[in-house]
């Protein structure tokens, strides 16, 4: 078979979330970097894609977007990256298995948020600032997009973080699950891009847009924070409730209690 079933993906993402979580710190900078310079290519593809076409194209254009930005992961789970919002997944199935502490998930996020900053930050000044390939005729679809991310009020930033983290997630738990590449492209693309079609907010990904807005000359550092905390928020509560917790549940956790009233019963014993 070329997937597995929902509970063989959960015993698969506890694994990856202990990988995760022992990995040298070295190797999570490297990688960290890496998921967010590619997160970044894929929203600076979108805005090539979005800034020039028609506008009597209508919802289209967001439909053509949207289907080039998953590349972004596409490249980080099949090429090899570290992303956040994966990490708040699988790390967190890991923790409620009792594999992995939690001070091992908040250092890893730590680690992991700051490199998909410094790799998102990169891309946004290097190429989008720096060749002007998020400037000059492309300069009004950024700075429209980021001031869009920062409008939301705080609860309504955090609540689209939940809604992004749940289907990004998803696409991470489904990758896991299937054991080809054209399965693993199939199953990333089309959470992500419906995430980004409905407009959901996801953290790394608005480490590119508002950083390439205040480039440009727009907005300031300050809208940058105030956005970054609610969505942080949201994508680790949506990806580590609506997606681990929730599987957990359904399929590991009565697993876990027998086992620990075995060796209970066995402590007893002895």
């Amino acid at each position: 078979m070329n997937s597995s079933s929902p509970k063989e993906i959960a015993d698969l993402t506890i694994e990856k979330g202990m990988e995760k979580a022992d990995a040298s710190p070295l190797s999570v900078c490297a990688l960290g970097f890496l998921g967010g310079a590619f997160i970044a290519l894929g929203y600076l593809a979108y805005v090539r894609v979005t800034g020039m076409a028609p506008a009597e194209w209508g919802s289209v254009v967001g439909l053509l977007g949207a289907s080039v930005f998953p590349i972004g992961l596409i490249l980080i789970l099949l090429g090899g990256g570290e992303l956040l919002t994966g990490n708040m997944m699988a790390i967190s199935m890991a923790v409620f298995a009792k594999k992995v502490k939690f001070r091992a998930l908040v250092k890893n996020w730590s680690l992991v948020a700051l490199f998909n900053f410094i790799g998102a930050i990169f891309v946004a000044f290097l190429f989008g600032h720096f060749l002007g390939l998020t400037e000059g005729a492309y300069m009004e679809t950024t700075v429209g997009i980021a001031e869009a991310k920062i409008a939301d009020p705080f609860w309504q930033a955090f609540v689209s973080g939940i809604g992004c983290n749940w289907l990004v997630g998803m696409a991470v738990w489904l990758s896991y699950g299937t054991k080809d590449f054209v399965g693993k492209i199939i199953a990333i693309w089309f959470p992500t891009m419906i995430f980004v079609l409905i407009g959901f907010q996801h953290v790394v990904a608005n480490m590119f847009i508002i950083p390439a807005a205040i480039f440009a000359g727009h907005l300031g550092w300050s809208d940058f924070l105030t956005n970054v905390v609610p969505v942080f928020l949201g994508n680790a509560t949506g990806g580590s409730i609506l997606v681990s917790l929730i599987y957990f549940v359904a399929y590991k956790r009565e697993e876990y209690n027998k086992k620990g009233i075995t060796l209970v019963k066995k402590s007893k014993i002895g």
